[in-house]
């Protein structure tokens, strides 16, 4: 059985942005998370060290958002690189990072990115 984790809408406000002023002023970003890992042990179990504890997924998410990047594919990329180093048990990540209202001239809701790797 395939088993799946999402964490929808996290918002942050952060400092990640190509212009200089996005990183001073800041900006608001929404991070939604799909994480897929065998998760039986816990259908059976009902105990917390059989899944992946969220409150977990949500600090490394936070901690990535807290370190100012240029931009969205590179902040996308390192909260996947350090959700499957600190949860090696997941088989697939999806990471979405969106910033609302993106200042580049437009009425534009926001700028989004998803990246999606699966593992072997």
């Amino acid at each position: 059985m395939e088993s799946t984790i999402e964490l929808r809408q996290m918002k942050f406000y952060a400092y990640h942005g190509v212009a200089e002023q996005e990183r001073v002023v800041g900006n608001h970003f929404v991070v939604d998370l799909a994480l897929t890992a065998p998760l039986m042990a816990a259908v059976r179990s009902d105990e917390l060290e059989d899944t992946i504890n969220y409150a977990e997924v949500y600090a490394r998410v936070k901690e990535e958002m807290e370190i100012p990047s240029r931009l969205l594919e590179h902040l996308a990329g390192r909260i996947l690189s350090a959700l499957k180093a600190a949860f090696p048990q997941l088989t697939a990540i999806e990471v979405k990072v969106a910033k609302l209202t993106p200042p580049f001239g437009g009425d534009v809701e926001s700028a989004v990115v998803i990246l999606r790797e699966k593992y072997v």
